[in-house]
């Protein structure tokens, strides 16, 4: 059986849930600039995209000053909201915990800001469970592009075949590809179990607590 040492998540939908303060920001920003405000359903189906991105998807707009525009009031209203409100899927504490306590290296790779995610698990008391968290503000080049996760195996010193990575996004499941990591895909979000068709994964997780099931024999410490 295929052993990991080390187990990276994304953290929008795959461990967490931002989804009110993400959609006020994006309500606000897209207010302020003059565009039709979209609904919570639309603005969920972007989460998991960088947020110039995801503006652009929603409006066309691919002016670099206006996406800089929108990241601005999104921040203003999202940022303090997200620290504050942001919750953890049922199964997260338990999983992380519970692979820290096996000796595995843990990480998290998103498109959300390090820091605001850094805040967050240090005020869920699980900041302690993590090796390293790599956000939209320490890479050049977003998922899909590898190069999150391939910062993400530099720290951590190991082969890629050491280490699994779990989205809830095709985004995910193509940087991890590009990467050379397997994959295991989580349902938390709004992407449906068909979508990873097509993409190679090891295991579809439909919650937190068949990830952990799946890990239990597949996970040790690097020796």
């Amino acid at each position: 059986m295929k052993h990991y040492s080390a187990v990276c998540f994304d953290f929008d939908y795959t461990l967490g849930d931002s989804t009110d303060s993400i959609v006020a920001g994006f309500q606000y920003g897209f207010e302020r600039l003059g565009h039709p405000v979209p609904d919570r359903e639309t603005v969920r189906g972007t989460i998991g995209y960088l947020l110039e991105d995801a503006y652009t998807m929603l409006t066309g707009d691919r002016d670099p000053e206006r996406q800089a525009l929108f990241r601005a009031y999104f921040l203003e209203v999202a940022k303090p909201r997200q620290r504050e409100e942001t919750f953890l899927f049922p199964g997260a504490a338990e999983l992380l915990r519970g692979l820290r306590v096996r000796g595995v290296r843990l990480g998290i790779v998103s498109t959300k800001t390090g820091e605001t995610i850094e805040y967050i698990m240090d005020r869920l008391g699980l900041g302690d469970c993590l090796d390293f968290v790599i956000g939209s503000s320490d890479v050049k080049h977003h998922k899909p592009h590898p190069e999150g996760l391939e910062m993400a195996l530099d720290r951590l010193g190991l082969a890629p075949e050491r280490v699994l990575y779990c989205g809830d996004t095709v985004l995910d499941a193509e940087a991890a590809q590009r990467a050379g990591l397997e994959f295991a895909a989580v349902l938390n979000g709004t992407t449906p179990a068909s979508a990873f068709d097509v993409w190679p994964h090891v295991f579809l997780a439909r919650d937190l607590d068949a990830l952990a099931r799946f890990l239990e024999g597949r996970t040790r410490p690097a020796v």
